[in-house]
C-alpha cells in the first residue's frame, strides 16, 4: 500500500474527436491497469471529463495518456488541473 501522502487527483477535460471512439472505456481500462481511481464521462459540448487519483506517478500517467486516448481518437486538448484526493475508489463510466 502506497503512502496516502503519494495520492493526488486530476481533474482533466480532453477536447477533440473523444465521443463516439471508445475514449471512456479506454481510459477506464488504462486507470485500472495503473491502479487509479475515479471516474470518466462525456460532456454535452463534446469533451470527455475524467478524475484520476492515486499514487502520482500512475496519475500523471493517465493525464499523459488522455493526449493519446483510444486508437480511433484525435484529441486536440487535454486540461489537467490537480488537487487533494477526495477518496474515490474503484473507476467508473459515468452517463
Amino acid at each position: 500500500m502506497s503512502d496516502a501522502g503519494d495520492r493526488t487527483r486530476a481533474h482533466a477535460f480532453v477536447t477533440g474527436r473523444v465521443q463516439g471512439v471508445y475514449y471512456r472505456a479506454s481510459t477506464r481500462d488504462a486507470a485500472r491497469e495503473r491502479g487509479v481511481d475515479g471516474w470518466v464521462r462525456n460532456l454535452e459540448d463534446g469533451r470527455v471529463e475524467a478524475v484520476f487519483e492515486g499514487p502520482r506517478e500512475a496519475v500523471e500517467s493517465m493525464v499523459e495518456w488522455c493526449h493519446e486516448g483510444s486508437p480511433a481518437a484525435e484529441v486536440e486538448d487535454v486540461e489537467a488541473e490537480f488537487g487533494d484526493p477526495q477518496d474515490e475508489d474503484g473507476f467508473e463510466i459515468r452517463r
